[in-house]
């Protein structure tokens, strides 16, 4: 088996974990800080109408982030802890591969950090799927198109009532 029969499978599931991890971050980001500037929320229609507004935005700068940076560094993650475990057998190399996104989710502290335990348990829930077809991973992009028409739809239906 060749290298890229090996890395494909891989990679496109890992786009299908950053299309779902990325659409999940916004939504919880959105969640639990709706005012990003701080500008202060007085009643609990300010609160949903922060968080409509918000996961959009978390969205458009989050995800490219999630599928370029989470994608290249969960590939690298993956392979560092299955050669160490390899290596040494003592460590079961689910372990490893979840300290080193940790690792690597370290980056932007707080945010990056909730975005590397979503991304590794997306990941690690669709290793036990058969859907690492490069056409299943272009399909997963629509994933956060969609979260992101949902909630801009949301956003106009508010203005519009308003």
């Amino acid at each position: 088996m060749g290298f890229k029969n090996e890395i494909s499978p891989i990679l496109s599931r890992k786009v299908i974990s950053a299309a779902i991890s990325g659409s999940l971050f916004a939504i919880l980001l959105g969640l639990f800080v709706p005012d990003p500037f701080g500008v202060g929320i007085n009643s609990f229609g300010e609160y949903i109408q922060d968080f409509v507004i918000a996961v959009p935005a978390y969205l458009m700068y989050s995800f490219p982030v999630i599928l370029l940076y989470g994608s290249i560094t969960s590939t690298i993650s993956d392979y560092i802890a299955h050669f160490i475990s390899n290596y040494t057998k003592k460590i079961p190399r689910i372990y490893l591969s979840f300290a080193l996104h940790i690792i690597f989710g370290l980056i932007l502290l707080w945010y990056s950090l909730l975005a590397s335990i979503i991304y590794f348990i997306t990941d690690y829930m669709l290793i036990k799927k058969d859907i690492y077809k490069w056409n299943n991973a272009l399909k997963s992009l629509g994933i956060p198109i969609l979260v992101w028409m949902i909630f801009m739809g949301i956003v106009y239906i508010i203005d519009i009532i308003w």
